[in-house]
């Protein structure tokens, strides 16, 4: 949205000024600095007193025609010198009654302190000047202005269309080509944000460059806005009427004025969203959860996991890391009455405190996870830490009533090992959770057992699945539709036992002798030989992508 010759910063360029009638009128030369005419110019003066520099602050444009430089070639370079050190965009000189052309020492001192030197060979009314410059920096403030209140209504359509902080953060962080970062007012992240930029990862700059710098001043390089609240926000702040704080840092591109009023009007959207109860818990964990899908689909390497990690407050110790991904039933109710996910993640959070290790967990609201990584003291404990994150997981959805009728959430615990090892595995935890969905409830399972239900889940879509199972037990389903006597459950209880009768008929509370009959009339509709290994494991197959075929739980 900018115009010509106005640069993001507000103002024009001293290019541009030159460009405009009145000084084109004036046959500019450019003396010295011709690199430097994309300087801004904020304001246009013109004065004729020797002590002119005093009363400039930076940034104008000097008209004059030399009458307050001095005779002398000292008293000129003097003049020129405190006009530098007030780092003027650029001085202007109409030749005349007082200068044909300009004294040496003129342009040597502007050449030797890097100011632009312009010089008119006629003249003009500098009134004009003034007016038109100062009309076309008015219209480039206005340009600024309606940039910012461009990103101000991406950020409401953001929200309106049921977006949250993560989407504001993001628009923010792409008008400014920068991360873009929201704090607690006492200084701890709660959400980062990364233009999307290829090589600028947010947690990592918060990590070496505003991590750092929370005890001490802010680096040069920041742009800080309070995001006002009526009290302070979660983390023990007593910042009064600060509730959250806005920091943007420079990485990519130099930070401008309009930057700062982008996020000015941010901010004011933000803190009527984190007026919500407990808005920034949500946050928190929604941060958490985007590193921990980040890792599990290679967007973050794994060198640089552990220092990302200590951002955000996980500090395993030397032994393995346990990935382990909880996957909500689809019809769970979504935005629950007191807070939803917010309550959510501080259910879980608490209830995962007992467990005794450290733990960093992040909910997903959008694919309905809630993935974690803790850190083991030994592989040997793997098992006994799975069924107290499981019981955990599980208590805390029911606290934040979250829970689904009749379906319970599916807990998935993938391998133990490193950074690596956790990339992957949560990875595969995520998409064997989804898989899982309509198994038979369990505190919780080992992804590692269930690569067919994997394997299956993958192929649901494809016709050929439905064919199978179509063609292996078909003619039990129709039997089933009809009889008030189903024998499906029979053959899957059968098989589940590995063909142990004896195992079967004790699950299903049946004598030997009626298994029998069940097991002959289920080998006699299918036309097959229930011993034979190649008949077992294709009924077994088909038994687990029934539900596939018929339901089809949706995607990871």
């Amino acid at each position: 949205m900018n115009i010509q010759g106005v640069p993001n910063g507000g103002g024009i360029t001293v290019q541009r000024a030159l460009e405009l009638p009145g000084l084109r009128s004036g046959l500019p030369e450019v003396v010295v600095g011709a690199e430097r005419l994309q300087r801004t110019v904020r304001w246009v003066h013109a004065g004729e007193v020797p002590n002119i520099a005093s009363l400039l602050k930076g940034g104008e444009l000097l008209l004059t025609t030399g009458l307050g430089l001095g005779t002398r070639p000292a008293e000129q370079r003097a003049f020129v010198r405190k006009l530098a050190e007030r780092q003027i965009a650029a001085l202007v000189v109409e030749l005349g009654p007082r200068f044909a052309r300009l004294p040496a020492a003129i342009v040597e001192t502007a050449r030797s302190a890097g100011l632009p030197l312009v010089q008119l060979h006629r003249e003009v009314p500098f009134v004009t000047v003034t007016e038109e410059v100062h009309t076309e920096i008015v219209n480039g403030h206005y340009a600024l202005l309606q940039q910012a209140e461009e990103v101000h209504r991406r950020c409401t359509q953001a929200l309106l269309g049921g977006g949250g902080v993560p989407q504001v953060l993001s628009i923010l962080a792409e008008f400014t080509a920068n991360p873009v970062f929201l704090e607690t007012a006492d200084g701890q992240l709660l959400y980062a944000a990364g233009p999307g930029a290829a090589g600028v990862d947010p947690l990592q700059v918060w990590e070496g460059l505003r991590g750092r710098s929370r005890e001490s001043e802010p680096p040069a390089n920041a742009v800080l806005v309070d995001v006002p609240g009526s009290g302070g926000a979660s983390g023990g702040s007593t910042s009064g009427a600060v509730r959250a704080r806005i920091a943007l840092l420079a990485v990519s591109t130099p930070l401008l004025p309009v930057h700062r009023i982008a996020a000015e009007r941010a901010a004011g959207i933000l803190a009527v969203v984190l007026m919500q109860a407990r808005q920034e818990e949500e946050l928190a964990a929604r941060g958490r959860g985007d590193f921990l899908t980040d890792l599990a689909e290679g967007r973050i390497a794994a060198g640089d996991a552990p220092g990302q990690a200590r951002v955000l407050g996980f500090k395993p110790g030397e032994g393995p890391l346990l990935p382990v991904v909880m996957r909500l039933p689809d019809d769970t109710v979504t935005f629950a009455p007191g807070g939803g996910w917010a309550v959510l993640a501080r259910a879980v959070s608490e209830e995962l405190a007992a467990v005794g290790v450290p733990v960093l967990v992040g909910v997903r609201p959008v694919e309905g996870r809630v993935p974690l990584l803790l850190g083991l003291r030994s592989e040997s404990e793997r098992t006994a830490v799975a069924d107290r994150v499981a019981a955990a997981l599980r208590a805390g959805v029911e606290r934040a009533g979250m829970h689904s009728a009749g379906r319970a959430p599916v807990v998935v615990v993938g391998v133990a090992g490193g950074w690596m090892a956790a990339s992957a595995g949560l990875r595969h935890a995520a998409e064997t959770a989804t898989a899982a969905q309509g198994l038979s409830d369990r505190p919780w399972y080992d992804a590692r057992r269930l690569d067919t239900e994997l394997l299956l889940w993958r192929l649901r879509e494809h016709p050929d699945l439905a064919a199978f199972v179509e063609r292996a037990i078909g003619p039990l389903q129709e039997h089933d539709a009809r009889s008030k006597a189903p024998l499906l459950p029979t053959l899957e209880t059968y098989l589940t036992h590995a063909g142990r009768k004896a195992e079967t008929a004790r699950e299903l509370h049946l004598n030997r002798q009626t298994l029998y009959n069940r097991l002959a009339r289920i080998a006699e509709l299918l036309g097959t030989d229930l011993d034979d290994p190649q008949t077992v494991l294709a009924l077994s197959l088909a038994l687990r992508a029934r539900r596939l075929v018929k339901h089809g739980p949706s995607g990871v």
